[in-house]
């Protein structure tokens, strides 16, 4: 049973090309990503080979010396600039076991089959290999959320992508088979004079609305929203916004790697602990 795709594959496509132009004025949130990744990376004691940058944008995650990269991006000019393919996550167009360390920093929630997209990455990792993602979660952009819902409140719309929080982005790996799964939250604090330039941001980014079931906003409730936005400022005339980026780890399954311990293998109990605490 296929999964109903809640984006526009062919718009998500042609904004990203879109972006590609100015991508450097825009790519702060991407580039916070990347920096987390690194050094959730550098944390790992082992070296990794065989790298694949999944929504690659212009190729700004660096591999370490002497390791080779694929990357993969849904827009054809960000593919082109970064030497790599076409393509989306969900549908990945390399072989099971081509790499031991998979990246992606920016994309995944813009994925509408974002559980196969997982499965997908797992499978394409060699036994004990390494995934690390970050994207946007639950609890982001709360302002534009609001100033949205302010300028729309006779007939609103969804506008804002679905988010995943940090406890489902957990059980989605589990669901796809990774091992040893975490999930943690880093914030992002964003300051903007006014709705116009978070907007320009997103654009920028790539970032605007691609779901499928799209409507146009009229002036007047643009013009509403832009005011209710304003309204929020702090004493410096800005609005604090608010991003939750979402990191994901995860390793392919290896006999090598530590298992829970078994169900009932404990030799004290639990009576027994708290009984003995002063």
């Amino acid at each position: 049973m296929s999964v109903p795709d809640i984006f526009d594959r062919a718009v998500r496509r042609r904004r990203r090309d879109r972006a590609l132009q100015d991508f450097g004025a825009h790519d702060f949130l991407r580039a916070a990503m990347l920096d987390g990744i690194a050094e959730r990376l550098d944390a790992v004691t082992r070296d990794f080979a065989e790298f694949l940058d999944i929504g690659c944008y212009d190729g700004g995650f660096l591999p370490p010396p002497a390791a080779r990269i694929a990357r993969l991006d849904p827009g054809y000019r960000f593919a082109q600039r970064s030497g790599g393919v076409q393509g989306d996550e969900d549908r990945l167009p390399f072989a099971d076991g081509s790499f031991d360390c998979v990246i992606s920093a920016g994309v995944l929630d813009q994925v509408g089959d974002l559980p196969g997209a997982l499965t997908l990455a797992r499978r394409v990792l060699r036994p004990d290999g390494l995934f690390l993602a970050a994207f946007v979660g639950a609890g982001s952009f709360p302002m534009l959320r609001r100033a949205l819902a302010e300028g729309e409140r006779d007939r609103p719309v969804a506008r804002l992508h679905p988010q995943v929080d940090v406890r489902s982005a957990g059980d989605l790996l589990m669901r796809a088979g990774f091992a040893l799964p975490v999930a943690d939250v880093e914030t992002l604090s964003i300051g903007y004079p006014h709705l116009f330039r978070l907007i320009e941001d997103l654009r920028g980014m790539g970032g605007t609305s691609i779901l499928a079931d799209r409507h146009p906003l009229s002036r007047d409730a643009l013009a509403r929203a832009a005011t209710a936005f304003a309204g929020m400022a702090g004493p410096d005339g800005r609005v604090r916004e608010r991003v939750e980026i979402l990191f994901l780890t995860g390793w392919a399954p290896d006999p090598s790697q530590p298992k829970p311990a078994r169900r009932g293998s404990g030799t004290a109990s639990l009576a027994q602990t708290l009984g003995s605490r002063p």
